[in-house]
């Protein structure tokens, strides 16, 4: 028996299992007699450590990630990416390896730096740097793998750029060659376990989702990119189709996303709005768009200070924690309760009460590892995304302030399961992240090498 999944970043059930099921063959052939239902993902939707907890049936408070960047302890201005050198539980092809099991594991977020582990054939992720480092286990894959590409490998596409063309014609190459890389290893490697990871469905939805939603607040109806969604997953169906022709009839396969996506509506400005009400003060307001790390803010005077993002993390400036705290640590918990409920009481610029949800890390998670904020927030539930950045003189953007992005992240992923010895006939179920890790062990019989795990095997996958 092996396994196989496909990680498809960002793929929301309503665009594969309504909108574009009837144009994609191969995904309707498994939706109609395999498994299916949406996959609710992690607090925070973002991408690392949604694949992390999928992988190792952790939340991301016992992972200690909570998105791509990190403060550094102590630090206003510091901050850092986070990598595979992070994740300190173990995945499931590292527990299958220790079992003598083989896995075939491609551009699963974070892998870079590669691990170098024996049964593990490993392409790293979009996180890499350039195809000039080792990204490969092992390293000599690497050459492989550029022979195959003509020499160019991309790991990702600059996507926050006005040039849609370029963005097009390089998220089609980057996808194309990723599906070759995989035939290629799935020829000439045995595997018990075969993951492929494909960050394209993300950058697709955040570079064009204006052209091809009606429902952004910046739709043109019948410009040039108005089927892109449609074009882009079709041929990703196609080569999805070409690698299951390739798996053996004892292959169970998934198809996985690590979130939903939907249409940005604007971007809060959490530091303006932080100065409104006189919990963040400059030394000198800046009159352009400037990073805050980057600002004349007086930390003498500042309680609290924000990150941008799909949401906002929020810092409280605290005596002893920070080199020029002014919260004392026994004012930290009143101050938390005061911020939140000016949060929850923000109005959107038509003066309408915003949906906004705020988070602590301890509250969320339970245990909270690692460099964590003071408070999550997702403004509008996500619908409007956070800007850090400020000079703005607004607390309103209808940009993204980090160049264009059209969509925002949602908690509603994709789950599908297929085995071709079974038929479920349209089956519904709704799973966790958490639920991924355990579930895929337990096939191998493995399901007892997780220990203090958050999911659970999802029962109709083992019946």
């Amino acid at each position: 028996m092996k396994v196989a999944v496909f990680a498809l970043d960002s793929v929301p059930p309503e665009m594969l299992f309504e909108k574009l099921l009837d144009k994609l063959p191969n995904t309707k052939r498994m939706y109609q007699r395999g498994m299916h239902g949406v996959l609710r993902t992690c607090h925070p939707p973002i991408t690392v450590p949604a694949w992390m907890v999928m992988m190792t049936g952790k939340n991301p408070g016992k992972l200690g990630i909570y998105g791509f960047r990190h403060r550094k302890p102590s630090s206003y201005t510091e901050g850092y990416i986070v990598n595979s050198s992070h994740v300190k539980e173990r995945t499931v092809w590292e527990i299958l390896a220790e079992k003598g099991k083989r896995s075939i594991v491609i551009g699963i977020p974070p892998s870079y730096p590669v691990k170098h582990k024996e049964n593990v054939t490993m392409v790293s992720c979009f996180l890499t740097p350039s195809q000039e480092r080792d990204f490969t286990n092992p390293s000599e894959l690497k050459q492989e793998i550029l022979k195959i590409t003509g020499g160019r490998y991309l790991f990702d596409v600059t996507f926050r750029v006005e040039d849609r063309e370029r963005i097009k014609r390089e998220l089609f190459e980057m996808t194309e060659k990723r599906f070759d890389i995989a035939e290629y290893l799935i020829k000439n490697n045995p595997w018990d376990l075969f993951i492929l990871h494909e960050i394209g469905f993300d950058r697709l939805h955040h570079a064009f989702w204006k052209f091809f939603d009606p429902r952004h607040p910046k739709h043109i109806k019948g410009n040039e990119y108005e089927r892109i969604d449609e074009e882009y997953y079709s041929m990703v169906d196609e080569r999805i189709g070409r690698l299951m022709g390739m798996f053996p009839d004892d292959c169970i396969t998934f198809f996985l996303s690590d979130h939903g996506s939907a249409p940005m509506m604007g971007a809060f400005c959490v530091n303006e709005w932080l100065e409104s009400v006189g919990y963040l003060k400059f030394k000198q307001k800046p009159t352009n768009k400037v990073e805050i790390e980057k600002a004349e803010v007086d930390w003498s005077k500042t309680k609290a200070w924000g990150w941008g993002g799909y949401y906002a993390r929020i810092f409280f400036n605290v005596a002893g924690r920070e080199p020029n705290g002014i919260v004392p640590q026994e004012e930290l918990e009143y101050e938390k309760k005061r911020l939140t409920q000016l949060i929850r009481e923000i109005k959107d610029e038509d003066g309408r009460p915003m949906d906004n949800r705020v988070f602590e890390p301890e509250s969320l998670y339970g245990i909270a590892m690692g460099d964590k904020p003071d408070l999550m927030v997702y403004f509008d539930n996500l619908r409007w995304r956070s800007a850090g950045t400020v000079g703005h003189n607004s607390i309103y953007l209808h940009e993204n302030d980090t160049g264009p992005d059209d969509s925002v992240h949602s908690m509603n992923g994709i789950f599908l399961m297929y085995n071709p010895q079974k038929s479920y006939t349209e089956r519904l179920v709704q799973v966790r992240a958490e639920d991924i890790a355990p579930t895929i062990l337990s096939l191998f019989g493995l399901e007892g090498e997780l220990k203090s795990i958050d999911g659970a095997v999802i029962r109709e996958v083992k019946e």
